[in-house]
């Protein structure tokens, strides 16, 4: 034996599963990110309810087109913050999915929030959707991202 007691030996395996816990607190997306897609969100809806269609087209493919490319940077989770960048052997693979998933849940959220809103009789219900589910994402994300790192075992 190496000389380590029992209490010793916890003392050591808990300091590891803190410092772990400490590492993967780090996976994740700035808090930022989060802002500009509720500000995007927003923008989106407004012009869906004050322009023509076609603009409102050409916005979404543009939004997506700009979201893609600040994606190839920031959705592996390796730069939540600029303290710790994190090896990709740390940060799970699962984690463009879960931001597709949030993202596909924003959508279906804004869809049914516009048809409930406009079945009521609100005006300029896209806005208003964008407007709910974009303060849901700006305010949230970090903690809608962790519980679906969770549920995902990510």
């Amino acid at each position: 034996m190496s000389g380590i007691d029992h209490d010793q030996a916890r003392s050591a395996l808990d300091a590891a599963r803190r410092a772990q816990r400490s590492v993967a607190d780090e996976v994740g997306l700035p808090r930022g990110y989060w802002w500009g897609m509720a500000a995007g969100w927003v923008v989106l809806g407004l012009l869906a309810d004050f322009t023509p269609s076609w603009v409102t087209t050409v916005a979404t493919i543009a939004f997506s087109f700009g979201h893609a490319l600040l994606a190839t940077r920031l959705l592996d989770g390796r730069h939540r913050t600029s303290g710790i960048q994190l090896s990709r052997e740390t940060a799970s693979r699962k984690i463009p999915l879960i931001v597709t998933g949030i993202l596909l849940v924003m959508v279906a959220l804004t869809i049914a929030a516009g048809f409930a809103l406009g079945a009521d009789g609100a005006a300029h219900s896209a806005s208003w959707a964008a407007v709910i589910v974009g303060a849901v994402v700006g305010f949230g994300g970090p903690e809608i991202f962790s519980a679906a790192r969770r549920l995902a075992h990510a």
